[in-house]
Protein backbone atom coordinates (compact mmCIF):
# COMPACT_ATOMS: atom_id res chain seq x y z
CA UNK A 1 0.00 0.00 0.00
CA UNK A 2 0.73 3.69 -0.29
CA UNK A 3 1.38 4.38 3.18
CA UNK A 4 3.88 1.25 3.72
CA UNK A 5 6.05 2.17 0.42
CA UNK A 6 6.38 5.71 1.87
CA UNK A 7 7.59 4.85 4.94
CA UNK A 8 9.90 2.03 3.47
CA UNK A 9 11.58 4.98 1.64
CA UNK A 10 11.59 7.59 4.57
CA UNK A 11 13.09 5.66 7.09
CA UNK A 12 15.24 2.51 5.21
CA UNK A 13 17.80 4.96 5.48
CA UNK A 14 18.11 6.06 8.99
CA UNK A 15 15.89 3.34 10.74
CA UNK A 16 13.90 5.80 13.09
CA UNK A 17 11.22 4.67 15.14
CA UNK A 18 7.80 5.33 14.06
CA UNK A 19 7.34 7.52 17.49
CA UNK A 20 4.72 10.42 18.25
CA UNK A 21 1.51 11.73 16.84
CA UNK A 22 0.26 14.95 15.99
CA UNK A 23 -2.27 17.40 17.89
CA UNK A 24 -4.96 16.12 15.43
CA UNK A 25 -4.00 12.34 15.63
CA UNK A 26 -7.23 11.74 17.11
CA UNK A 27 -9.47 13.27 14.88
CA UNK A 28 -7.49 11.17 11.62
CA UNK A 29 -6.76 7.89 13.54
CA UNK A 30 -11.04 7.69 13.64
CA UNK A 31 -10.60 7.40 9.68
CA UNK A 32 -7.82 4.89 9.60
CA UNK A 33 -10.64 1.77 9.39
CA UNK A 34 -12.95 3.95 6.46
CA UNK A 35 -9.70 4.32 4.91
CA UNK A 36 -8.20 0.63 4.85
CA UNK A 37 -12.19 -1.01 3.70
CA UNK A 38 -12.20 2.12 0.77
CA UNK A 39 -15.09 3.84 2.50
CA UNK A 40 -13.96 7.49 2.13
CA UNK A 41 -15.04 9.99 -0.59
CA UNK A 42 -12.67 10.67 -2.68
CA UNK A 43 -11.70 14.30 -1.48
CA UNK A 44 -11.60 12.37 2.63
CA UNK A 45 -8.51 10.26 0.88
CA UNK A 46 -6.56 12.64 -0.32
CA UNK A 47 -6.86 14.56 2.91
CA UNK A 48 -6.22 11.15 4.71
CA UNK A 49 -3.20 11.05 1.99
CA UNK A 50 -2.31 14.13 3.13
CA UNK A 51 -1.82 13.55 6.41
CA UNK A 52 -0.06 10.52 6.34
CA UNK A 53 2.78 11.81 4.66
CA UNK A 54 3.69 14.21 8.07
CA UNK A 55 2.17 12.07 10.64
CA UNK A 56 4.72 9.05 11.43
CA UNK A 57 2.35 7.36 13.78
CA UNK A 58 -0.97 7.23 11.69
CA UNK A 59 0.97 5.72 8.66
CA UNK A 60 2.14 3.23 10.69
CA UNK A 61 -1.46 2.33 12.83
CA UNK A 62 -2.61 2.33 8.67
CA UNK A 63 0.02 -0.30 7.30
CA UNK A 64 -0.80 -2.69 10.53
CA UNK A 65 -4.18 -2.17 9.96
CA UNK A 66 -4.50 -2.96 5.92
CA UNK A 67 -1.58 -5.67 6.57
CA UNK A 68 -4.19 -7.35 9.69
CA UNK A 69 -7.10 -7.22 6.85
CA UNK A 70 -4.77 -8.96 3.53
CA UNK A 71 -3.63 -11.66 6.03
CA UNK A 72 -7.50 -12.13 7.62
CA UNK A 73 -8.42 -12.52 3.87
CA UNK A 74 -5.80 -14.63 3.16
CA UNK A 75 -6.42 -17.24 5.89
CA UNK A 76 -9.91 -17.23 5.28
CA UNK A 77 -9.01 -18.55 1.09
CA UNK A 78 -6.63 -21.19 2.66
CA UNK A 79 -9.22 -22.33 4.90
CA UNK A 80 -11.64 -25.28 3.02
CA UNK A 81 -13.81 -27.26 5.44
CA UNK A 82 -13.71 -30.81 5.39
CA UNK A 83 -15.98 -33.22 3.69
CA UNK A 84 -17.62 -34.23 6.95
CA UNK A 85 -17.78 -30.72 8.57
CA UNK A 86 -19.96 -29.37 5.08
CA UNK A 87 -22.30 -32.25 5.57
CA UNK A 88 -22.98 -32.13 9.33
CA UNK A 89 -23.83 -28.36 8.23
CA UNK A 90 -25.24 -28.91 5.14
CA UNK A 91 -27.29 -31.66 7.43
CA UNK A 92 -28.17 -28.95 10.46
CA UNK A 93 -29.63 -26.74 7.62
CA UNK A 94 -32.12 -28.94 5.96
CA UNK A 95 -33.03 -30.06 9.28
CA UNK A 96 -33.56 -26.32 10.27
CA UNK A 97 -35.73 -25.38 6.92
CA UNK A 98 -37.84 -28.79 7.25
CA UNK A 99 -38.62 -27.70 10.73
CA UNK A 100 -39.39 -23.76 9.73
CA UNK A 101 -41.12 -24.67 6.57
CA UNK A 102 -43.10 -27.75 8.20
CA UNK A 103 -45.94 -25.30 10.06
CA UNK A 104 -46.53 -23.80 6.43
CA UNK A 105 -49.65 -26.03 5.11
CA UNK A 106 -51.28 -24.95 8.29
CA UNK A 107 -50.96 -21.64 8.39
CA UNK A 108 -51.53 -21.24 4.24
CA UNK A 109 -55.03 -22.81 5.46
CA UNK A 110 -56.06 -20.57 8.43
CA UNK A 111 -54.94 -17.66 6.09
CA UNK A 112 -57.12 -19.17 3.39
CA UNK A 113 -60.14 -19.56 5.99
CA UNK A 114 -59.49 -15.73 7.64
CA UNK A 115 -59.75 -14.31 3.72
CA UNK A 116 -63.00 -16.52 2.94
CA UNK A 117 -64.53 -15.35 6.15
CA UNK A 118 -63.24 -11.52 5.64
CA UNK A 119 -64.73 -11.76 1.90
CA UNK A 120 -68.20 -13.18 3.38
CA UNK A 121 -68.47 -11.03 6.18
CA UNK A 122 -67.83 -7.93 3.92
CA UNK A 123 -70.18 -9.41 1.28
CA UNK A 124 -72.69 -9.86 4.12
CA UNK A 125 -72.15 -6.43 5.60
CA UNK A 126 -72.65 -5.03 2.23
CA UNK A 127 -75.95 -7.02 1.51
CA UNK A 128 -77.40 -6.04 4.92
CA UNK A 129 -76.59 -2.41 3.76
CA UNK A 130 -77.95 -2.36 0.57
CA UNK A 131 -81.48 -3.89 1.80
CA UNK A 132 -81.75 -1.21 4.52
CA UNK A 133 -81.14 1.45 2.14
CA UNK A 134 -83.32 0.28 -0.18
CA UNK A 135 -86.24 -0.25 2.61
CA UNK A 136 -86.00 3.08 3.52
CA UNK A 137 -86.86 4.51 -0.48
CA UNK A 138 -89.36 1.81 -0.77
CA UNK A 139 -90.76 3.13 2.79
CA UNK A 140 -90.54 6.66 1.27
CA UNK A 141 -92.26 6.06 -2.08
CA UNK A 142 -95.02 4.40 0.28
CA UNK A 143 -94.96 7.35 2.07
CA UNK A 144 -95.70 9.65 -0.85
CA UNK A 145 -97.93 7.99 -2.65
CA UNK A 146 -100.07 7.49 0.43
CA UNK A 147 -99.98 11.12 1.43
CA UNK A 148 -102.80 13.62 0.37
CA UNK A 149 -99.86 16.12 -1.05
CA UNK A 150 -97.86 13.43 -2.54
CA UNK A 151 -95.55 16.29 -4.69
CA UNK A 152 -94.38 20.02 -3.61
CA UNK A 153 -94.41 21.09 -7.19
CA UNK A 154 -97.55 19.23 -9.51
CA UNK A 155 -96.76 19.86 -12.61
CA UNK A 156 -96.44 17.57 -15.69
CA UNK A 157 -93.83 20.16 -17.58
CA UNK A 158 -90.54 19.45 -17.28
CA UNK A 159 -89.34 23.39 -17.27
CA UNK A 160 -91.61 23.53 -13.92
CA UNK A 161 -90.33 20.85 -12.17
CA UNK A 162 -86.60 21.21 -13.22
CA UNK A 163 -85.82 24.54 -11.61
CA UNK A 164 -87.87 24.16 -8.46
CA UNK A 165 -85.61 22.21 -6.97
CA UNK A 166 -83.06 24.68 -7.85
CA UNK A 167 -81.66 26.18 -4.45
CA UNK A 168 -82.70 23.00 -2.29
CA UNK A 169 -80.38 20.21 -4.04
CA UNK A 170 -76.89 20.58 -4.68
CA UNK A 171 -76.97 19.34 -8.43
CA UNK A 172 -79.02 19.45 -11.41
CA UNK A 173 -82.30 17.69 -11.29
CA UNK A 174 -82.41 16.39 -15.22
CA UNK A 175 -85.76 15.64 -16.57
CA UNK A 176 -85.95 13.44 -20.02
CA UNK A 177 -88.36 14.10 -22.53
CA UNK A 178 -91.49 11.96 -22.27
CA UNK A 179 -93.38 13.41 -25.51
CA UNK A 180 -94.85 10.21 -26.87
CA UNK A 181 -94.12 7.85 -24.66
CA UNK A 182 -96.53 5.82 -22.32
CA UNK A 183 -95.04 8.02 -19.27
CA UNK A 184 -96.05 11.46 -17.93
CA UNK A 185 -94.17 13.64 -15.14
CA UNK A 186 -96.40 14.39 -12.18
CA UNK A 187 -94.03 16.79 -9.82
CA UNK A 188 -91.40 16.44 -7.85
CA UNK A 189 -90.89 16.62 -3.89
CA UNK A 190 -88.15 17.56 -1.58
CA UNK A 191 -86.76 14.88 0.50
CA UNK A 192 -83.67 13.61 2.82
CA UNK A 193 -82.48 10.61 2.78
CA UNK A 194 -78.70 9.58 5.14
CA UNK A 195 -79.02 13.43 6.18
CA UNK A 196 -78.70 14.49 2.45
CA UNK A 197 -81.37 17.04 0.86
CA UNK A 198 -82.36 14.80 -2.14
CA UNK A 199 -84.68 14.96 -5.33
CA UNK A 200 -87.92 12.35 -5.83
CA UNK A 201 -89.01 12.93 -9.32
CA UNK A 202 -92.42 11.24 -9.85
CA UNK A 203 -94.01 9.53 -12.68
CA UNK A 204 -97.00 8.08 -13.73
CA UNK A 205 -97.85 5.04 -16.39
CA UNK A 206 -101.24 3.68 -16.63
CA UNK A 207 -102.63 3.42 -12.98
CA UNK A 208 -99.09 3.23 -11.42
CA UNK A 209 -96.39 5.79 -9.63
CA UNK A 210 -92.71 5.38 -10.47
CA UNK A 211 -90.43 7.78 -8.27
CA UNK A 212 -86.94 8.57 -8.94
CA UNK A 213 -84.96 9.05 -5.95
CA UNK A 214 -82.45 11.71 -6.88
CA UNK A 215 -79.15 12.38 -3.97
CA UNK A 216 -75.16 12.29 -4.15
CA UNK A 217 -73.58 9.18 -4.31
CA UNK A 218 -71.13 9.04 -0.98
CA UNK A 219 -70.08 6.49 1.71
CA UNK A 220 -72.57 3.95 1.91
CA UNK A 221 -75.10 4.68 -0.95
CA UNK A 222 -72.73 2.88 -3.07
CA UNK A 223 -73.74 -0.40 -1.40
CA UNK A 224 -76.93 0.31 -3.81
CA UNK A 225 -74.45 -1.17 -6.78
CA UNK A 226 -75.47 -0.66 -10.41
CA UNK A 227 -78.28 -2.35 -12.23
CA UNK A 228 -78.83 -2.74 -15.34
CA UNK A 229 -82.78 -4.21 -14.88
CA UNK A 230 -84.57 -3.48 -11.87
CA UNK A 231 -84.95 -6.15 -8.99
CA UNK A 232 -87.78 -7.17 -6.66
CA UNK A 233 -87.51 -5.82 -2.78
CA UNK A 234 -90.70 -6.88 -0.59
CA UNK A 235 -93.21 -6.88 -4.08
CA UNK A 236 -91.45 -3.42 -5.54
CA UNK A 237 -89.35 -2.90 -8.53
CA UNK A 238 -85.94 -1.31 -7.69
CA UNK A 239 -83.34 -0.47 -9.67
CA UNK A 240 -80.29 1.62 -8.68
CA UNK A 241 -77.54 3.49 -10.87
CA UNK A 242 -74.62 6.18 -10.50
CA UNK A 243 -73.33 8.62 -12.62
CA UNK A 244 -70.92 11.47 -12.60
CA UNK A 245 -71.72 11.77 -8.77
CA UNK A 246 -75.16 11.05 -8.27
CA UNK A 247 -77.24 8.29 -7.16
CA UNK A 248 -79.81 7.02 -9.35
CA UNK A 249 -83.03 4.98 -7.42
CA UNK A 250 -86.17 3.87 -9.32
CA UNK A 251 -88.78 2.49 -6.86
CA UNK A 252 -91.93 0.86 -8.10
CA UNK A 253 -95.08 -1.63 -8.23
CA UNK A 254 -95.01 -1.64 -12.19
CA UNK A 255 -93.55 -4.18 -13.72
CA UNK A 256 -89.89 -4.76 -14.67
CA UNK A 257 -90.12 -3.77 -17.86
CA UNK A 258 -91.84 -0.38 -17.19
CA UNK A 259 -89.13 0.56 -14.76
CA UNK A 260 -86.28 -0.10 -17.22
CA UNK A 261 -87.16 1.88 -19.93
CA UNK A 262 -87.92 5.10 -17.77
CA UNK A 263 -84.30 4.30 -16.22
CA UNK A 264 -82.82 3.99 -19.63
CA UNK A 265 -84.50 7.68 -20.60
CA UNK A 266 -83.36 9.13 -17.25
CA UNK A 267 -79.56 7.52 -17.86
CA UNK A 268 -79.62 9.10 -21.81
CA UNK A 269 -80.83 12.41 -20.10
CA UNK A 270 -78.37 12.25 -17.45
Amino acid sequence: CYAECWLRRKYADDGEALNGMNMDCDFWQDKVDAFVDDELSQAEVREFESHLRECRACAAETVARQRLKAETRAAGMRFEPSAELQAKIAKRVGRQQRGNWAWWPALAGVAAALVIAFVVGQAGNRERTQNALVAQLVDQHVATMASANPADVLSNDSHNVKPWFNGKVPFSVDIPNLENTPYTLIGGKFVYFQQEPAAQLIFGIRKHKISVFMFRDHGETAALGERTSPEKHNGFQVQSWSEDGLRYVAVSDVNADDVRKLCEMLKAES
